[in-house]
């Protein structure tokens, strides 16, 4: 007696064709090479990297710059204090 089904047969025979890897070689650029870089792609990662550290203290030293606030009378007030500062420390 015969327990398999049917129609089972072309079903399963379609999914096996389905799922096989296309024979011509082509992997889907996943080839001998897939995932390694060359040091001239490390030496720009290197650079992009300089890069940012150097903007990133760039904008600190600007962002010191910048006052606490914009109002004209608390900035005024925050003018003469470090002018006072100043004269203290050079004294």
């Amino acid at each position: 007696m015969n327990l398999a089904l049917p129609g089972a047969g072309p079903v399963a025979t379609t999914a096996l064709v389905l799922v096989q890897q296309p024979g011509n070689g082509d992997n889907g650029g996943q080839g001998e090479d897939f995932g390694k870089s060359s040091p001239v792609g490390f030496l720009l990662l290197l650079v992009f990297l300089v890069a940012v550290a150097l903007l990133v203290r760039s904008m600190t030293k600007h962002l010191k710059r910048v006052p606490k606030t914009f109002d004209k009378e608390e900035a005024a007030a925050g003018e003469q204090e470090k002018q006072q500062e100043k004269s203290e420390k050079s004294s």
